[in-house]
């Protein structure tokens, strides 16, 4: 008579791959820990999926190649699947240079769970509470079909912005810029406190929901490790903004349309609470940490270490910028690609999960080295 995990592994195996899970066909003979095929594995939102890998830079040009920055471009339409592949029909937006994908060869098989938009809810199994999202089943139940069909050796982890409500966070502080010519920092702030436990505690119990799957699968814990990462800040401090916060020239030319108080707000008071609250959670869990916060620094939307790209300037990894700005008109791609780190940012994301990958205890941040590319980034311990 078939096992249980023969049983469960028939049932989940075709709701991934209907799921567009195209990375686990063909499916091998079951695996455990320390045989099969080796894979790290991605999970939870768009910072980790790999949303707006398309982008080399960003570019004042709307048609044709955007200058050079637009990777969907055919040469005569725009194909964003081939950059997302089949994730661009459900909006998952897991690209081709997402970190799991850029890190390079780490394990035999590099599998990409996360979806753009994804809460912590759609990380939990369905038996505790987890939600489908997108047409995609909870991810810890996808990710139950690895861990019995490969020898995982690495899960990284990006969630909790969502929960935190960060897409409204920035459409409260543009429009607080371009319409109501207000601050957005002082009632933020309230937002965030008032939910930040909540979601702490959500995404130390997505940890758990892991290591529950993996030890379902007979994992050890030392079999494994997972990695919670923080997020960068797609936006520089005013100091080090290349556009004067009067006029227009944020929002028409640069895409930060944000005050000086509330960049500042968000570099250096937002984006270090988010990631010393996930430090704390991952330390509870006995998971590694990987500050991302810093990451960006230079690289960000409007930066005045950073161009954009012209006619005259190519896209480059060493001056472009990093992030996606703010398309308020969408007259490039759709606007859940704003304030994400583009395709250049996704090599770079790629090499801090290859450098944290070779360090196999501790917490590590990561920066990049000014004028080089991927290449160019190194942890910094703490």
């Amino acid at each position: 008579m078939p096992s249980f995990r023969h049983r469960a592994l028939r049932g989940l195996l075709p709701l991934c791959l209907a799921a567009g899970l195209v990375t686990l066909a063909p499916s091998p003979a079951l695996a455990s820990p320390g045989s099969g095929p080796t894979a790290v594995v991605t999970m939870g939102d768009s910072y980790i999926s790999g949303e707006a890998g398309r982008w080399q830079g960003n570019s004042l040009t709307t048609s044709g190649s955007r200058t050079g920055t637009d990777r969907a471009w055919t040469g005569s339409t725009y194909d964003p699947s081939r950059v997302y592949g089949s994730s661009e029909a459900n909006g998952c937006h897991r690209s081709d240079s997402a970190e799991v994908n850029s890190a390079g060869a780490l394990t035999t098989e590099q599998i990409n769970l996360a979806c753009s938009g994804a809460t912590t809810k759609n990380v939990f199994r369905s038996v505790s509470g987890g939600v489908s999202y997108k047409g995609e089943a909870p991810q810890a139940d996808r990710l139950a079909a690895v861990a019995a069909t490969r020898d995982v050796k690495l899960i990284a982890l990006s969630i909790g912005g969502n929960d935190l409500g960060f897409a409204d966070i920035i459409t409260t502080c543009a429009t607080d810029y371009i319409v109501w010519y207000s601050y957005c920092h002082d009632d933020q702030q309230g937002v965030v406190d008032a939910k930040i436990d909540g979601v702490m505690a959500n995404v130390g119990k997505a940890v758990d929901e892991i290591r529950a799957v993996m030890s379902g699968a007979g994992y050890a814990a030392s079999d494994y490790r997972i990695v919670l990462q923080s997020y960068p800040s797609p936006i520089p401090r005013s100091s080090e903004n290349r556009y004067g916060e009067s006029g227009w020239t944020r929002t028409n030319t640069g895409g930060c349309p944000f005050w000086n108080l509330d960049s500042d707000w968000a570099r250096d008071s937002l984006v270090p609470q988010i990631a010393n609250r996930l430090k704390a959670v991952a330390t509870a869990k006995g998971a590694q940490f990987l500050d991302l916060r810093d990451m960006l620094q230079g690289r960000e939307v409007c930066a005045k270490a950073s161009k954009q790209v012209t006619s005259t300037v190519p896209a480059s990894a060493t001056s472009s910028e990093w992030a996606r700005w703010i398309d308020q008109n969408e007259t490039q791609g759709p606007l859940q690609e704003d304030m994400h780190p583009n395709y250049y940012g996704q090599l770079a994301l790629g090499r801090c999960l290859a450098l944290i990958n070779a360090r196999p205890t501790g917490n590590f941040g990561c920066r990049n080295t000014a004028g080089t590319g991927a290449s160019g980034m190194y942890l910094t311990t703490g």
